[in-house]
C-alpha cells in the first residue's frame, strides 16, 4: 500500500519589505499540521492529483476480457495524466472479493476500482452477503464499455435465424443445451432471460471456464450459447459457430452484419456485461470530475475505440449520474429474472 504523503501550508503577511506571520497564518499552519498528523490532505492539495501512481482493483484474473479492456483504457488515461495506473487482479466471488476491498479503501483518489455488471448489480439478488454495498459504497465515476451477450448456434443446428431458433426451442422444450462459465453469469442469466422473454424452456449447462465448454460446442452437446464475443469470435469465424443476434439496442461493431435481436423479432432483449471505473465512497466530487474527464477523454480516442472493438467491446460513456442511475436500473432488472429464475442466493 501506498503511503499518504504529507502537506505543508505556509501563510503569510506582507508588511513593506517585512514578511511575518499573521494570526490567521498561524492557525493555518496548526491546522495544516494536525491534517498531517492524521494522513487527510486538504483538498487544495488535490490540484496536483495524481502525483503517485494509481492503484485499480480489477476483481477478475488477469487476462479475462474484463482485465485486457481495463488495460487499455488506463494505459491511455497514463498519457493524459503523465501517471502510473498499476493493475490489482482480485479475483473470487463473482467478482465481490476485488469489489468489496476497493469499496473499503482510502478515498483519496489513489484506490479505484473496475468493476462489471455482476459485482455492481446482479450479484445483490445471488448473493446473501456481498460485503459491501455498490450504491452506497462505492461512487461512480464513469461508464466506459459495453460487451453486449450474442446468440450463438452451432452452424449444424437447423435455426439460420432468431426467430427460427424460438420455433425450434418450442418444438424441442428442454432438449437446446446452452453453455455458459456458471450460475448467475451474464450468460446465463441472458439464456434466462430469453426463455422468459419467448417462452421457451432450454437446458442450462454450467461450465468452470469457457475452454471447457468449447469443445462441446463444437461436437453439438451444448449446441447454443448466450456469450459473449470474446468466448465465441474465433468460433464464428472459422464456421463452428452461427451468430443469429445481439442482445443490445444497436448493432455491434465486431459483428455489422448480425442483427439486434429486435431486428430479428424479439423486442426488449437487451442482455450485456459492462464496465466501470468507481472510487470509494467519499472520495471528492473534484477528484471523480477530474477522473471521469481523463477516462471519457480515453474512450472517445479513436485508437482506444478500435482496441475495444477488436476485444469484443462497444465504447459507451456515462457520466456519474448517469452510472449511479443505470446501476439502480440494473440491479432492479436482474433482480425480477433472478426472482423468476428462482436462484437461491449463494
Amino acid at each position: 500500500m501506498a503511503r499518504y504523503g504529507r502537506s505543508t501550508i505556509q501563510g503569510t503577511e506582507r508588511h513593506g519589505d517585512e514578511c511575518r506571520p499573521d494570526r490567521r497564518s498561524v492557525l493555518s499552519l496548526c491546522a495544516a499540521a494536525a491534517l498531517a498528523a492524521t494522513g487527510i490532505r486538504p483538498a487544495g492539495a488535490q490540484s496536483d492529483y495524481p502525483s503517485r501512481p494509481v492503484q485499480v482493483y480489477v476483481p477478475f484474473a488477469g487476462g479475462s476480457a474484463s482485465d485486457v479492456i481495463t488495460r487499455i483504457l488506463l494505459n491511455r488515461m497514463a498519457t493524459s495524466f503523465g501517471q502510473t495506473f498499476v493493475v490489482d487482479n482480485r479475483p473470487g466471488a463473482g467478482g465481490n472479493i476485488g469489489t468489496a476491498a476497493a469499496a473499503h479503501a482510502a478515498a483519496d483518489g489513489y484506490t479505484l476500482l473496475m468493476s462489471t455488471s455482476g459485482p455492481l448489480a446482479a450479484n445483490k439478488s445471488l448473493f446473501r452477503e456481498l460485503g459491501y454495498d455498490p450504491l452506497k459504497d462505492l461512487a461512480p465515476i464513469g461508464l466506459f464499455a459495453t460487451m453486449p451477450n450474442v446468440v450463438v448456434v452451432n452452424s449444424k443446428l437447423p435455426p439460420k435465424s432468431l426467430r427460427e431458433l424460438i420455433d425450434y426451442a418450442k418444438a424441442h422444450p428442454r432438449e437446446l443445451n446452452y453453455g455458459t462459465v456458471g450460475v448467475g453469469s451474464s450468460q446465463h442469466l441472458a439464456g434466462a432471460y430469453f426463455e422468459q422473454l419467448t417462452g421457451t424452456e432450454l437446458t442450462h449447462v454450467p461450465y468452470r471456464n469457457i475452454s471447457n465448454y468449447t469443445p462441446d460446442f463444437i461436437s453439438g452437446q451444448v449446441p447454443l450459447g448466450f456469450q459473449l464475443l470474446p468466448n465465441v469470435i474465433g468460433l464464428i469465424r472459422n464456421g463452428d459457430a452461427r451468430a443469429l443476434a445481439v442482445a443490445s439496442d444497436k448493432r455491434m461493431t465486431a459483428l455489422p452484419d448480425v442483427p439486434t435481436a429486435a431486428e430479428a423479432g424479439l423486442q426488449n432483449y437487451e442482455s450485456a456485461a459492462w464496465l466501470a471505473l468507481l472510487a470509494p465512497t467519499n472520495t471528492g466530487r473534484a477528484l471523480i470530475d477530474k477522473i471521469y474527464a481523463a477516462m471519457s477523454e480515453a474512450v472517445n480516442d479513436p485508437k482506444v475505440s478500435a482496441l475495444f472493438v477488436e476485444q469484443g467491446a462497444e465504447p459507451l460513456v456515462l457520466d456519474p449520474q448517469g452510472l449511479r442511475d443505470f446501476m439502480t436500473s440494473e440491479t432492479s432488472k436482474w433482480a425480477g429474472i433472478i426472482r423468476k429464475i428462482g436462484i437461491e442466493p449463494m
